[in-house]
């Protein structure tokens, strides 16, 4: 009993749940001559409430983490293995003088476990800075110490660490390691980002092998269920919206050959 009381209080007292009931509440007292204005004001806090307990961002983000799946356990040793950026807070591991993940940090777990299963392979790690307002980025080298601290040989790790976004991820890890035909190489990131990540690898004229990690949904139509965690809701919106909208502008720009790149 007191474990459901807990999450029942929790999703009453959490301070987004409490800007949302009072951004409704305010909207609900807004004159009604004020017409239009007051209309706004209550879809956007209704839609706000909706997007943050209904399965929205789950239903959304499944397609994307279900367009590629991982390869077989059995699948033949790799030549080399590129793992995608943004899985380390620079700036607070910097700080904090030790590895502060972020989003995304199976993306480097699942690679030290790839690394030791396939002990031949070459690892890259790709990724700069993404902020606009500082171009340094020490991400690439916290990846290195903490696959070293993990049992990889630091011999066999190469640093891409000029890419902004995945498009120059894709470009420059090719421009580095030059991949010839024959070559198997694996791309190591979240299920969610895995279409966009192919489309560009693909256009670079990079072929590799999806692994997708860092799974956000359940799959297998399992994702129909109210949450009571309003930010992850939201989060989860967030994510497969920027993703989905990333797809359309990528291929408007000329950037991937497909709407939705898939195996």
């Amino acid at each position: 009993m007191f474990f459901v009381a807990s999450k029942l209080l929790w999703f009453a007292a959490a301070p987004i749940s409490l800007l949302m009931a009072g951004a409704l509440v305010g909207a609900w007292f807004v004159p009604r001559r004020a017409g239009f204005p007051r209309a706004l004001a209550l879809a956007c806090s209704v839609a706000l409430l909706f997007v943050s307990v209904a399965p929205v961002g789950a239903l959304l983000i499944e397609p994307l983490e279900d367009r590629f799946p991982p390869p077989p356990p059995d699948m033949p040793a790799p030549y080399g293995i590129v793992v995608l950026g943004g899985a380390i807070d620079d700036e607070a591991s910097a700080a904090r003088r030790q590895t502060v993940f972020d989003e995304g940090a199976s993306r480097l777990t699942e690679a030290a476990i790839l690394a030791r299963r396939y002990p031949e392979a070459r690892l890259v790690y790709s990724g700069g800075s993404a902020s606009l307002m500082d171009s340094r980025s020490t991400e690439g080298l916290e990846a290195r110490k903490l696959l070293t601290a993990l049992g990889v040989d630091p011999a066999r790790i190469a640093i891409e660490d000029k890419s902004r976004n995945t498009d120059e991820n894709a470009r420059f890890t090719a421009a580095l390691v030059h991949p010839q035909p024959g070559e198997t190489w694996l791309v190591v990131t979240s299920a969610y980002h895995m279409p966009r990540a192919m489309g560009l690898f693909a256009k670079a004229g990079f072929s590799v092998r999806a692994y997708p990690v860092d799974y956000r949904s359940l799959g297998g139509g399992r994702d129909w269920r109210f949450n009571f965690e309003p930010a992850r809701g939201l989060r989860l919106v967030d994510l497969a919206v920027h993703e989905w909208i990333g797809l359309i502008a990528y291929r408007l720009s000329g950037r991937i050959d497909d709407w939705f790149p898939g195996p």
